[in-house]
């Protein structure tokens, strides 16, 4: 298979009031992982990723997961429906007062419900919460086609775009098994 090329977009919210927030309906709930085990941090990584080539963090050893969790400034929050863990988003604040959402998504089965800009707005709102001078955060053409017109509905701007190629999977893990 061919390399893929890729165009990233970097989006800010350079001011709380940009922000067009959407609240979390009744049947979802926000957590905040405090102490978060490797397991489960691989988990929401791996399943929220799969189908976006996110490949990164999946060779981390135990010991940079929990260099990463436990670093000051990391905020870790998961969202359930229905008592699931249905989406996940990993906060950065940097020592520019700015608030990165590092990583940010639903799990597939809860794709296509609202949940996706109802935690965005969250992702945003928990930024300014932590002293944000801004809250940013980017995205790119192998994720969800919803990704970047739910960040430009809920107010976020872009300022920055980049081209890139990455390998082509080795396999594509949603595909149905051969006849």
């Amino acid at each position: 298979m061919a390399d893929i090329d890729v165009i990233r977009t970097y989006l800010e919210l350079k001011d709380r009031a940009q922000l067009r927030p959407v609240p979390l309906d009744r049947r979802a709930r926000l957590e905040r992982v405090v102490a978060c085990s490797v397991p489960f941090f691989r988990f929401l990584y791996a399943e929220v990723g799969k189908r976006y080539h996110w490949r990164d963090r999946l060779v981390w050893t135990d010991e940079q997961c929990r260099a990463r969790i436990g670093q000051p400034g990391i905020e870790l929050w998961v969202l359930y429906s229905g008592g699931s863990p249905a989406g996940y988003f990993e906060l950065e604040l940097h020592d520019d007062d700015a608030v990165e959402i590092v990583y940010f998504g639903l799990l597939p089965e809860f794709l296509g419900q609202g949940l996706g800009k109802q935690m965005l707005s969250a992702a945003a709102e928990r930024g300014w919460t932590m002293g944000a001078k801004r809250v940013w955060l980017h995205t790119c053409t192998l994720d969800n086609p919803a990704a970047l017109p739910n960040y430009l509905k809920r107010g976020f701007t872009p300022f920055k775009t980049e081209q890139y190629t990455v390998p082509a999977p080795a396999h594509v893990t949603d595909a149905p098994p051969p006849a």
